[in-house]
């Protein structure tokens, strides 16, 4: 049955107006212009470092009609779930997906806050399901859960009869917090029996976790994790708590997931473990909607799925609305965003952009999907029951029956169906599910490659989310108040370049498969300016080689005495200087508009340049040599922290960079010592007289080594702090090679 339309929209979406913000970009693309003819009219005259600054340059200016095309719409969109609330009273149900794949690098403390955030949102719980998919088939994560399970009884009571408004106890209790002194003696009582029912939950999570599996009691309910490894077990399901009545005010039901892992048989990661959660659910509950969210991503906002069904069953056609996204936000962040991934500039600027365009990208997490489109479905495909015939639907969904009669009634339910749950208890549907939950179940369907979570690259999200928009659906950009999600940010430098590494290695792999934003604009529904803002995030890789070289530049003049930029005296040298004075002043504009310190801009220009010369840079490589067939998807979860630089008792290193001996921190470190020897190269050629270079170059040095400032501190630092001496030695050894290859006769002028 499809609810009736409200009277009222449940949701809006205006336009800013940014006429002064389009005038001052289309203003830098027309001074990048006539840098370039500058160039070209030049070039005669000069070499090779002049036609090197030419192929950057264009480069850089093409990147910035993407940008510019992409920040054009901006939205400002608006829910009103208050209006969903009277509008009716019957809601479609929920499945909601929680992933963790390592209980040491994602502790389950985080898990299970996340979880219990989920369990007490504002909804019917009848209508909610949370499955949890653990990769990493630990005991400690499943004994988590069930302890979770029993303070959820107390726990979400609390929070729906005193209206809660931060149902993640963990962040609720946080520090020295204490309730509002205006509390009634029954709340001040409660307050305090949850407090400490949570810190006993807390302590029976971390004795567990600090405990060897050998030690671990394997009896009764927890058998089955019994001399099991890691990457070779069976399918482990396990129903933690069922809402056998369907009441709306208990608890929703509550699912946890190990799937099956073999070593001979690929298990595709993320997307393999979002798979086997879609077809669990598919033959337990069946919700048209799914949620999914990683692990660290608590729910900030009770009301965070009436915000989502105010765009589903508000939307005029379903195909205007094929998931909505949430922009993913952090808490503890540093104000200054010491190692810029917090993103509220980019969500605040270039996510709003894109939603005004087809909608924003799949991110990964605090995400809803329409089941139908997970399933393959196309937004003008109208199917009836009669047209789907079994040996169809095993053939592309596989062998399940009960899957195949499941997928059936998605795909035929017509727009915003409410009522799609499975009738049978989920106990009854556990040996289903374990086949469903097989290794091998993939095979010879159309998982992972027509349908689902899209196979074949580290950011599965951005594929699928990419290969859903080709087909011709829209999707919906969220932006509650208070924000919808909040999760942790990578703290340190290694843990921020293994995310920036995995996210650019991913991305430039989808540029060459046959679902790129390319070929989806050709072939597919993609839009053109919208293929324009996937290729913002899929070039960035390979920028990073037009990175290193422009600010190597500035080293190359110095260290063979010739120049790239015009002369001080020359009239052409208010082009550069243009260029650079309005971006720097136009993209500090951003972040002051945005109610972010001036310490915010440094800190993000400092860590984009670094991300570009060093993760984005390793990024390349990798892909290069998994399409040349020389290597494999590596994934590499990012360690998750209750907190920034939580090992730090001096608060003067919060937010300090630190390093270790990874490979990644040798090219920017590299550059950093470059820099400094043609510093000392050219005072030593400006005491000798008659030079080509000027100004303009050693500010442009300046400039290389202001924005490598951590690295610099790094080279004097010590501990963690302290980039490693194997690194300063193999990156001096570069930088030497680089200025004696720089020397070698090449015509300069």
């Amino acid at each position: 049955m499809a609810p009736k339309t409200p009277s009222l929209p449940l949701c809006e979406v205006k336009y800013r107006k940014n006429i002064i913000s389009r005038g001052i970009e289309l203003f830098i693309l027309f001074l990048l212009f006539s840098l370039l003819a500058y160039r070209f009219i030049s070039l005669k005259y000069h070499g090779f470092h002049w036609l090197l600054a030419v192929i950057c340059e264009s480069w850089f200016t093409f990147l910035w009609i993407i940008t510019i095309s992409t920040k054009w719409s901006q939205v400002e969109p608006k829910t009103y779930p208050r209006r969903l609330l009277e509008w009716t009273s019957e809601f479609p149900a929920v499945d909601m997906f929680v992933t963790t794949a390592d209980p040491v690098l994602e502790p389950p403390l985080i898990t299970i806050n996340t979880v219990l955030s989920l369990l007490a949102v504002d909804y019917p719980a009848n209508k909610l399901a949370c499955y949890v998919s653990d990769d990493g088939g630990s005991i400690v994560t499943y004994y988590s859960l069930v302890e979770a399970s029993k303070f959820a009884k107390l726990w979400v009571p609390f929070c729906k009869k005193y209206n809660i408004s931060l149902r993640a106890p963990f962040r609720y209790f946080s520090g020295n917090s204490s309730p509002p002194q205006d509390s009634s003696q029954e709340f001040l009582e409660d307050w305090k029996r949850m407090k400490e029912k949570y810190k006993q939950l807390c302590e029976k999570i971390e004795d567990a976790s600090s405990q060897e599996p050998e030690a671990c009691d394997f009896a009764g309910d927890f058998a089955v994790f019994s001399n099991i490894e890691r990457k070779n077990h069976p399918t482990i399901i396990k129903v933690i708590w069922e809402n056998k009545e369907g009441l709306a005010d208990d608890l929703p039901h509550l699912v946890y997931i190990s799937r099956e892992k073999r070593p001979k048989h690929p298990h595709h990661f993320k997307a393999g473990a979002m798979n086997v959660l879609t077809r669990v659910s598919g033959v337990m509950t069946n919700a048209p909607f799914m949620l999914n969210v990683d692990c660290d991503m608590y729910a900030n906002n009770p009301q965070v799925v009436l915000h989502a069904m105010c765009y589903f069953l508000g939307a005029k056609d379903e195909k205007d609305c094929g998931f909505v996204q949430f922009p993913q936000y952090f808490y503890d962040g540093l104000k200054e965003d010491p190692y810029g991934n917090q993103l509220k500039v980019f969500h605040e600027y270039l996510g709003r952009g894109i939603g005004g365009i087809q909608g924003p990208f799949y991110q990964g997490t605090g995400c809803f999907h329409r089941r139908k489109v997970i399933y393959g479905l196309s937004p003008d495909d109208k199917i009836s029951a009669g047209e789907l015939k079994d040996e169809y639907l095993q053939k592309i969904y596989g062998k399940s029956e009960k899957l195949s009669a499941s997928v059936a009634k998605t795909l035929s339910g017509g727009e915003n169906i409410i009522e799609q749950v499975n009738s049978n208890s989920l106990s009854s549907s556990i040996e289903i599910a374990h086949q469903v939950g097989s290794c091998g179940y993939d095979f010879g369907t159309g998982w992972g490659q027509k349908l689902g979570w899209l196979y074949g690259t580290a950011t599965e999200d951005v594929l699928t989310g990419l290969f859903i928009q080709g087909k011709g659906w829209r999707s919906a950009y969220c932006i509650p108040d208070p924000p919808a999600f909040l999760g942790c940010a990578p703290s340190g430098g290694p843990a921020s370049m293994i995310q920036q590494k995995r996210w650019s290695t991913g991305l430039f792999e989808i540029l060459f498969c046959s679902k790129s934003p390319i070929i989806g604009t050709i072939f597919g529904k993609l839009e053109l300016r919208q293929c324009m803002a996937y290729l913002y995030i899929h070039l960035w890789a390979l920028r990073s080689i037009f990175e290193v070289c422009y600010a190597i530049l500035p080293a190359y003049c110095l260290i063979t005495n010739s120049r790239f930029l015009p002369k001080a005296s020359e009239s052409s040298m208010v082009i550069p200087t243009s260029i650079f004075i309005i971006y720097n002043l136009y993209g500090l504009s951003e972040y002051v508009r945005a109610n972010e310190p001036i310490e915010a801009w440094l800190n993000n220009q400092r860590m984009w340049r670094v991300n570009a010369m060093t993760a984005w840079l390793f990024g390349i490589l990798s892909g290069i040599t998994k399409l040349l067939g020389l290597s494999e998807t590596a994934f590499e979860v990012t360690k998750k922290d209750q907190g920034n630089d939580g090992d730090d008792t001096d608060n003067s290193n919060i937010g300090r960079f630190t390093f270790d001996e990874s490979p990644v921190f040798v090219p920017g470190t590299a550059i950093l010592l470059l820099n400094l020897g043609s510093l000392f190269i050219g005072v030593i050629d400006f005491k000798k007289g008659n030079l080509e270079w000027g100004l303009g170059e050693v500010i442009c040095i300046m400039w290389v080594l202001f924005m490598f400032w951590a690295f610099l501190k790094g080279l004097f630092a010590k501990g963690k702090y302290g980039i490693p001496t194997p690194t300063i030695l193999k990156s001096g050894a570069l930088a030497l090679l680089l200025i004696h290859l720089f020397k070698l006769p090449i015509n300069c002028k």
